[in-house]
């Protein structure tokens, strides 16, 4: 419970934690926020990592120096691309035996059934549309792997939805995150990034839902 706690209160309060990471490992924060990047888009057991709102907070602590713009932006659309590229092929691999197994503390299989009805309705458009839903960012890429869609088509979208995202929220917190009325309200800006990222999703199930009950 306490990880739990502290895993959210570290979410919400980037601001805080994020220059402690970078004071604390110096150019291994790179490295870190690689990985963070990369494990979220790229493995499903860690959909809950935090991703446009991380992107976010690198970007405003960019524009005041504390982080080079030109090495995030670089960095990270990699990891973006390279997180993708690894849970395709771990979905190809493991393939659709994957639906049959049991809930973990790691793994719900409620989040893989919902990223395949968002694929049966939106196709290959899924991969670019899902880098901007959290949750549903993660398992696409794992479902496309299953077979719902050829490697050839899915780097393309990939490489499209990879960059559009990191550049996006990036350049979103470079340019606007230490505007005063943002940056003395960034716990406020965060929190509004992550219910405008799950919003969509919410909908799309509540749709999803409501069909479903009309049959």
């Amino acid at each position: 419970m306490d990880i739990i706690i502290y895993f959210v209160d570290f979410f919400i309060h980037l601001d805080k934690y994020v220059p402690v990471i970078i004071q604390s490992f110096g150019i291994w924060a790179y490295v870190l926020v690689f990985l963070a990047i990369f494990c979220e888009t790229g493995l499903v057991v860690t959909p809950i990592l935090p991703g446009d709102s991380l992107l976010f907070a690198l970007g405003s602590f960019a524009a005041i120096g504390a982080l080079n713009i030109e090495v995030l932006l670089i960095l990270l659309c990699i990891a973006a691309i390279a997180g993708d590229t690894v849970n395709y092929a771990i979905g190809h691999f493991i393939g659709p035996k994957v639906f049959h197994f049991e809930d973990s503390r790691f793994f719900k299989k409620k989040y893989l059934e919902r990223t395949h009805q968002f694929y049966e309705k939106h196709g290959g458009k899924t991969i670019i549309i899902a880098r901007f839903m959290p949750i549903i960012r993660t398992f696409a890429p794992f479902v496309a792997g299953i077979g719902a869609m050829s490697y050839s088509h899915f780097i393309l979208y990939n490489i499209v939805g990879g960059i559009a995202w990191v550049c996006l929220f990036l350049l979103g917190g470079y340019f606007f995150g230490n505007i005063p009325v943002v940056k003395n309200n960034f716990t406020l800006v965060i929190i509004a990034i992550v219910i405008l990222s799950v919003t969509p999703g919410f909908i799309e199930y509540w749709r999803q839902k409501r069909k479903s009950t009309k049959v």
